[in-house]
Formats: structure tokens, C-alpha cells, sequence
């Protein structure tokens, strides 16, 4: 008994600790300029899902300690999954993607169908 606790309490951790994602790291300056001369961000959402969501998730988005997002979009509209990113769910932690990066995540992902 005391084995399956300690089982489950260390794939917990594990688990919690590997998506925790890079929350240490300072969002980087990606502003570019339009033509009409407000600044917009270009953040590259399959980068951020790489380093972020990958270890949980899985390269490919297949699964793994966390669920499958290889087809999120025919699930989830872009703001529901928007929230999940932001408020996390279930074991998934909230804030792992702050910000625009988030945005461009949830939207990269709600085009998963």
C-alpha cells in the first residue's frame, strides 16, 4: 500500500512538474510594425506549444500525461480553449502561457480539427 502511495504521489509530481512550462523566463519583445504603424506581436505558436505544451502533451499533440490537442479544435471553440490555457483544468496547472502567446496559442490550436 505504502508503494502505490508513493507511486502515485511521485507521478503526481512528476507530472505537475514537467508541465510546468518556462514560467521563469520573461516574455520575449516580439513587436513588429504594420503598415499602418501600430505595433502587433508575431508570436510563433507552434514554437511556444514545442516548449511549453510538448512535455504533457506530446511532440505532436498526440497525448501523454496530458490529453490529445492533435484535434482540440473540433472540441473546443478558440475561447474555451483560450480559458483552459489561461485558468488551467483538471491537472493542468493555469498560466503555464501568458498573454499574447496565449492568444496565438489558442488560436493556432482551435484550427486543430
Amino acid at each position: 500500500m505504502k508503494n502505490k502511495l508513493l507511486a502515485t504521489l511521485f507521478g503526481a509530481a512528476l507530472v505537475l512538474g514537467a508541465c510546468g512550462g518556462n514560467n521563469n523566463a520573461s516574455e520575449p519583445n516580439n513587436d513588429a510594425t504594420k503598415d499602418n504603424g501600430a505595433a502587433t506581436s508575431e508570436v510563433d505558436a507552434e514554437a511556444v506549444v514545442q516548449q511549453s505544451c510538448a512535455s504533457c502533451h506530446g511532440g505532436n499533440l498526440e497525448g501523454g500525461a496530458g490529453p490529445a490537442l492533435d484535434k482540440i479544435g473540433a472540441t473546443l471553440s478558440e475561447e474555451e480553449i483560450h480559458d483552459v490555457i489561461v485558468n488551467g483544468k483538471g491537472a493542468m496547472p493555469p498560466g503555464i502561457i501568458k498573454g499574447e502567446e496565449a492568444d496565438a496559442v489558442a488560436a493556432w490550436l482551435a484550427e486543430k480539427k
